[in-house]
């Protein structure tokens, strides 16, 4: 057989048992099979902690350094992996620049993987994280899916733990109830050798950053209309709150069935970048990824899509989001938050529905006034709300019911900070003890 009749069946075969491959290799642990590892796994309980000697201040909210989203705290995580020893001895030291070789495979092949976190001050004065453990096994879902080494996702919250609780005291005080700042745990091939083929070496580093919030992002002019006669970009109508989206051409794809967009990996984002970049010149916030002849929603930027409807004949609402077996979309812990706070509080008036859906259907239930409300959800945008949609030409208009946001997505939004900032006591807010700085020693 040759290789371009290759199926697409085979190949998601070859796929999936390399990764089964890979966790027996790097983390045999996981499989619980009594097999005793090859080489070293992942150990939290082996960190080498460095202090410091340069700490910097802490940036007031909302300056330029927190709106540049690259200011790191005062310290960082970093741990390699070889594949001939395994992974060695984390480190927590001084935040810093990275060493690679030019050759190392990150740079050539987007052999990367990420997660996208948030630590909280809560108004009680804990520190949080929000459904930490989900993040982690995502993680291990990226990286073995892009041929980087597994390892146990206990191992790796434990790290982000030891970070959280080490600089958490200084950089998110308790006189600022109700701020955050963002995590950035990260993979990358860093092995020398130029081949296209898998790393034999990697790095793990994490890294916490002062952050602006986005869930709220500021109302935008509209897209200038052309005028005929003056020749020249006029704004027609007025700006409304919410995020406005552009819906991709035909000839644009962000995912498919079968690849990887259900994994953090870089290659998922790199590309889309110029389009993104092209709709905010046009006046619209994010792209609306479209997929396939039919024009299936799938995700708005690098966020979870969300549609709520009335059904045609009942007065039950569904709220309606693309599905995760296709792998097409990532499986977003904001997401899936969400879904379930919907099925648990809101069971006996809204519908979940996790299936393929088009923005034809959305037309339809606009034209026919059945629309709701549309938000797209996620870890940097959280819950935010879309009043307008472009597609084809046309602008489709969605309702904002308090005339800045839908009532679900006010009442959703409302409940998950309670948890993320300890109004509420729940099992998805997870405490973080803090070393205070007199107890903090280096190794």
């Amino acid at each position: 057989m040759s290789p371009s009749a290759i199926q697409p069946q085979i190949v998601s075969e070859l796929v999936n048992s390399g990764i089964k491959h890979t966790i027996a290799h790097t983390a045999p642990s996981l499989n619980n099979n009594g097999v005793p590892p090859a080489l070293v796994e992942l150990d939290a309980s082996k960190l080498i902690f460095t202090r410091t000697t340069t700490p910097q201040p802490v940036p007031e909210l909302n300056s330029p350094e927190v709106l540049a989203m690259k200011t790191g705290t005062d310290h960082m995580i970093r741990c390699t992996w070889t594949s001939l020893t395994g992974w060695q001895a984390p480190t927590l030291s001084a935040y810093g620049p990275l060493t690679l070789m030019p050759t190392a495979s990150v740079l050539h092949y987007a052999t990367t993987c990420f997660e996208g976190m948030k630590l909280y001050r809560g108004h009680d004065g804990l520190l949080r994280l929000f459904r930490p453990r989900l993040n982690c096994k995502r993680m291990l879902d990226s990286s073995t899916r892009i041929s980087l080494p597994a390892f146990d996702p206990e191992e790796l919250l434990k790290l982000i733990k030891k970070l959280v609780s080490v600089d958490g005291e200084k950089w998110l005080p308790k006189n600022r109830p109700g701020t955050f700042l963002y995590l950035r745990p990260t993979m990358v091939g860093s092995g020398e050798s130029l081949g296209v083929q898998v790393p034999k070496e990697a790095m793990l580093f994490i890294i916490a950053l002062c952050f602006p919030s986005f869930d709220e992002p500021a109302s935008i002019s509209p897209p200038p209309q052309l005028t005929a006669t003056a020749g020249r970009a006029e704004t027609t109508r007025p700006s409304r709150p919410g995020m406005r989206l552009l819906a991709s051409a035909e000839s644009t794809i962000r995912a498919w069935p079968g690849g990887f967009g259900y994994a953090k990996v870089g290659a998922n984002y790199g590309p889309s970048l110029i389009a993104q970049a092209e709709a905010k010149e046009r006046g619209y916030n994010q792209i609306l990824w479209l997929f396939g002849p039919g024009n299936e929603v799938t995700e708005a930027g690098a966020t979870n899509f969300v549609v709520v409807w009335r059904t045609r004949g009942e007065e039950k609402c569904e709220m309606v989001t693309a599905p995760l077996e296709d792998k097409v979309i990532l499986a977003g812990v904001t997401r899936r938050s969400v879904l379930e706070l919907t099925r648990a509080r809101l069971g006996d008036e809204v519908e979940v529905v996790e299936r393929k859906f088009t923005i034809g259907e959305m037309e339809e239930a606009a034209e026919e006034g059945r629309l709701v409300e549309a938000f797209v959800c996620g870890t940097a945008y959280f819950i935010t709300p879309v009043s307008e949609i472009h597609f084809r030409g046309k602008d489709l208009e969605i309702p904002l019911a308090n005339g800045v946001s839908g009532k679900y997505a006010a009442l959703l939004k409302m409940w998950l900070k309670g948890i993320m900032y300890g109004k509420e006591k729940h099992e998805w807010g997870v405490v973080v003890e803090e070393t205070p700085s007199h107890a903090r020693r280096s190794d």
